[in-house]
């Protein structure tokens, strides 16, 4: 398998040319167009991707290992597929809607400001991540452990905390409905 390393990818539309099934280490891709790409068997550890079009790519047996997304847009990929082997992920400012991390271990996750509509984290072990000034209309907590995860400043989630594990996670005052929803408890 091909093997890149600290190399940094500018403006390339790989729907229009070929993107190789390799190993990715360090490496930064820019601006970059992944649409509805067949990514299977590729391996990214310590990259990075800024300002990406990632949407409806399909990431089985895909290793993400230490990356890091930043204003990119990733509708509609199930990570559930994906390696989990080591699996971490850091997302900044990016477009998630529609994603399913279902069953995944992704611990100590980053998911900070980011638009996560529809997201499926059933069964997920989110221990200890961060999604702080993140919308989470209609995302689906279900089983899920969420032991000292941070909620601050979070919007629109819903969390039954009989169906899910919150011990030692972090709300606002202004996160209680969210949290109170299946009561139908008034609030304020």
């Amino acid at each position: 398998m091909p093997y890149y390393s600290d190399k940094h990818f500018l403006t390339q539309n790989f729907t229009t040319i070929d993107f190789p099934t390799a190993e990715y280490e360090k490496c930064t891709f820019e601006q970059c167009n992944f649409n509805s790409l067949d990514l299977r068997g590729t391996s990214f550890e310590n990259c990075i991707f800024k300002n990406c079009d990632l949407s409806n790519i399909r990431v089985p047996d895909v290793s993400f290992q230490h990356v890091r997304f930043e204003h990119c847009k990733m509708l509609g990929i199930h990570f559930h597929a994906s390696n989990p082997f080591l699996l971490e992920f850091f997302f900044k400012d990016c477009l998630l809607d529609y994603c399913s991390f279902y069953n995944l271990k992704i611990k100590k996750s980053k998911f900070i400001n980011c638009r996560l509509t529809e997201v499926d984290f059933t069964q997920t072990d989110l221990t200890a991540s961060d999604f702080q000034g993140s919308d989470l209309s209609g995302v689906t907590f279900d089983q899920t452990i969420l032991e000292k995860t941070d909620f601050r400043n979070t919007l629109h989630y819903s969390i039954d905390p009989e169906r899910n594990r919150i011990k030692g996670a972090r709300f606002d005052l202004d996160g209680l409905p969210g949290l109170l929803g299946k009561y139908a408890i008034k609030v304020g």
